[in-house]
């Protein structure tokens, strides 16, 4: 097939020659893959295939040469409040980076709809909000990957992090603290940190409220309004982000570079 369009997801653009762009871009179909995009500044093409814009682009594939071009770009959705936001900005930079560095973790239609979906709402948050919608998407790619904890009760005694009340419909929450630990791929309460872990084994684990586990759960089995709805406070937040940050770098295998770059914005 020459021509052929697709539902596509702009991820980079890349400057290749004097006028010229590599453009790199994620469908459902065919995952993540490159087309030149010809034209100088002027081309009303080149603003619109722009990184996080999404909607159908037209292609031209010569099989003689064995290259790509993009010939059109009907843009559908587009995140103007990235450029007001750096911390949005850089979410996305992260977020994109991962895609592509683990090639869609092997699912390009599950990833197309998990990044497209993390882009729509990052663009209606706020920052606060913004925070805890990037914590879901990190969450649920690890899950992509296949290296998302299982079990979200203590992994030593099973008791459960949380129960609900059916008389009051409330959530009861476990007292003390919950400790993810890399070693099991799990959480760990504060009854049994006590009686299993010596101070320098203690050091090693990502402390957790909780409500915090509660969270990663209802992101992980619920409906995305679930969690979305959960309250947090500012510390579960960072505390969250500090473990997914950590399981993802882990999980990719190799240095994110805008993850870094970004220390003291995400």
């Amino acid at each position: 097939m020459r021509n052929i369009k697709r539902k596509a997801l702009i991820l980079t653009c890349k400057m290749q020659g004097e006028n010229n762009r590599l453009i790199t871009f994620l469908t459902k179909e065919d995952g993540i893959s490159t087309s030149i995009l010809y034209g100088g500044p002027k081309s009303k093409l080149r603003s619109l295939v722009s990184p996080w814009n999404s909607g159908e682009i037209n292609l031209y594939n010569d099989e003689v040469k064995h290259t790509s071009k993009i010939t059109d770009f009907d843009v559908e959705k587009c995140h103007m409040s990235f450029r007001e936001s750096l911390y949005k900005t850089m979410a996305a930079n992260v977020a994109t980076e991962i895609v592509i560095l683990t090639k869609c973790a092997g699912s390009s239609e599950e990833c197309f709809t998990l990044l497209n979906g993390f882009l729509d709402g990052l663009d209606l948050l706020d920052e606060r909000e913004g925070k805890k919608g990037f914590i879901r998407f990190l969450f649920r790619y690890l899950g992509l990957l296949g290296i998302q904890p299982s079990d979200f009760n203590c992994v030593k005694c099973a008791s459960p992090f949380y129960s609900r009340n059916q008389s009051q419909n409330d959530v009861v929450y476990k007292l003390g603290g919950a400790y993810y630990s890399q070693s099991e791929n799990g959480f760990i309460c504060s009854d049994c940190l006590k009686s299993l872990f010596d101070s320098k084994e203690r050091q090693q684990l990502f402390e957790l409220t909780p409500r915090a586990v509660a969270y990663l759960n209802a992101t992980s089995v619920c409906e995305p309004s679930v969690s979305r709805r959960m309250q947090l406070t500012d510390e579960e937040i960072n505390l969250l982000q500090q473990l997914v940050f950590s399981l993802i770098s882990s999980g990719v295998g190799t240095k994110i570079k805008s993850l870094q770059s970004g220390t003291g914005i995400l």
